[in-house]
Parts: C-alpha cells; sequence; structure tokens
C-alpha cells in the first residue's frame, strides 16, 4: 500500500458542504478533533471516556453504516457496481463480504470509496452543522479510523492517535475478531503503520497499559483540549 499521503487529493466532499463547514470552523463555536489510530488500539475506549468528560462524538463507523442502507444513493452505486450478490436477505450491503472482494482490489477498492467518501463527508458536515446550531464551545471528537490514510487532517483544529505497539494490536486484534495471526497481519498492513502515524498526531493516547492509566491521560487530553477551547482553538 502506497502511504505518501502527501501527494493524495483531500477527502472528497462537495463544494457546497466544504463552505459550509469553513463558515462553522470560521466562527469558532466548536473545536474539531478527529480521533484515530489502528485497528484495535482502542480508540472507542478513548472515545468514550471523551464522552464522559463532555465531548460530542461523531463516530464515521456509523456514518459509513448509514450511508449505505437501502434507498441511499451510495446503495443504489454499490448495488448497480457490483451486483445483488452483495446484499443480505433484508437488502442491506453485506459489508464483510464487499470488505472480502475490494480488499485485494485496489481498483474496486478506489470505485467503493468513490461511492461512500462523499456522502459520509457529506454526513459529517450536515451532523456538525446540527451540532454546532445547539450552542456555543462544544468540543467534537470525530473519530475516524483511517484519518490520515484519507488525507483529512486538514479537516480538524487538533489530530488525537490512540496508540498501541503493532504486536500488541496483532494480539488484539486476533482476539477479539477470532482470527489467525497471518489474517490479522494482512489487515494492520493494509493500513498505514502506526508508528509513521505519530508524526501527523498533535496529541497521543498510549493505550499499551492498564484502562485507569488511559483513562488518566484521556483526563490530562481533556484539560488540553479545554484550554485550546480558551485561547481561541490554538494548540495547547
Amino acid at each position: 500500500m502506497n502511504h505518501d499521503i502527501k501527494r493524495k487529493m483531500l477527502f472528497p466532499i462537495a463544494d457546497r458542504f466544504r463552505q459550509e463547514y469553513e463558515a462553522i470552523r470560521a466562527e469558532n463555536k466548536v473545536l474539531l478533533i478527529g480521533l484515530t489510530g489502528g485497528i484495535a488500539s482502542g480508540k472507542s475506549t478513548v472515545a468514550g471516556f471523551l464522552k464522559e468528560m463532555g465531548s460530542v462524538i461523531i463516530d464515521f463507523d456509523i456514518l459509513a453504516r448509514q450511508v449505505v442502507m437501502p434507498g441511499e444513493k451510495a446503495w443504489a452505486e454499490i448495488v448497480e457496481y457490483f451486483g445483488d450478490d452483495i446484499l443480505l436477505d433484508n437488502r442491506e450491503i453485506d459489508r464483510k463480504k464487499i470488505s472480502r472482494i475490494v480488499f485485494f482490489e485496489t481498483e474496486k477498492r478506489k470505485i467503493l470509496e468513490g461511492f461512500t467518501h462523499p456522502a459520509i463527508g457529506e454526513a459529517f458536515i450536515m451532523e456538525v452543522a446540527k451540532i454546532s446550531s445547539s450552542g456555543d464551545n462544544v468540543i467534537i471528537q470525530a473519530v475516524v479510523p483511517l484519518l490520515i490514510e484519507c488525507n483529512m487532517q486538514e479537516l480538524f483544529n487538533a489530530i488525537t492517535l490512540v496508540y498501541i505497539p503493532m504486536e500488541k494490536q496483532v494480539l488484539r486484534l486476533t482476539e477479539r475478531d477470532e482470527i489467525t495471526r497471518d489474517r490479522a497481519m494482512n489487515i494492520i498492513n493494509a493500513q498505514m503503520p502506526i508508528n509513521e502515524k505519530i508524526r501527523y498526531a498533535d496529541y497521543v493516547i498510549n493505550n499499551d497499559g492498564p484502562i485507569e492509566q488511559t483513562r488518566t491521560q484521556t483526563q490530562g487530553l481533556w484539560e488540553k483540549l479545554l484550554e485550546m477551547q480558551k485561547s481561541g482553538y490554538k494548540k495547547a
């Protein structure tokens, strides 16, 4: 996989939605933080702690499922291209099946992303607009597994990375998904190595130890974000 993101285009968002997003950011009503990390690194755990502390969470995995529900534009485009064989009995897309199809076929993966990414971007901005309209001084954590791979850094005021060493990542993934080590390694190697992601992060949560250590680090992050908010969205 080519991890040279400097040459990649920005995450595809229609101009009118990108303009709306920039207008929201200019108002300084919401602090937008991108939360990312490798698969099985503990992003959901950290996001849960931040939610307890007062952050609003937008989970891109949830958005990705919503935009491909039956009747949605992306659903129709996917079915037209891949055929009815990728549908479950309830007409929803079989996510595991289509993931297997595109995992080793780069061209088909790009086509799939061409259907889903613009819809996800639109859904994200609509969610930010709704949150922004509800009041000032909101901190939004957008949980985005492939934030860096998709070159989405410019969408956020800062980036937080949830980090664990790759060997522990492999162990957690094999246990969580009940898969072989080889399968786990294939999945992890399809993403940017987690050690490379560190250089794109403004804040790092090391999730390698006991859960209370992760909570303590997350509390420290939250305090920094509050300071960042007070300082006019300049990194603390």
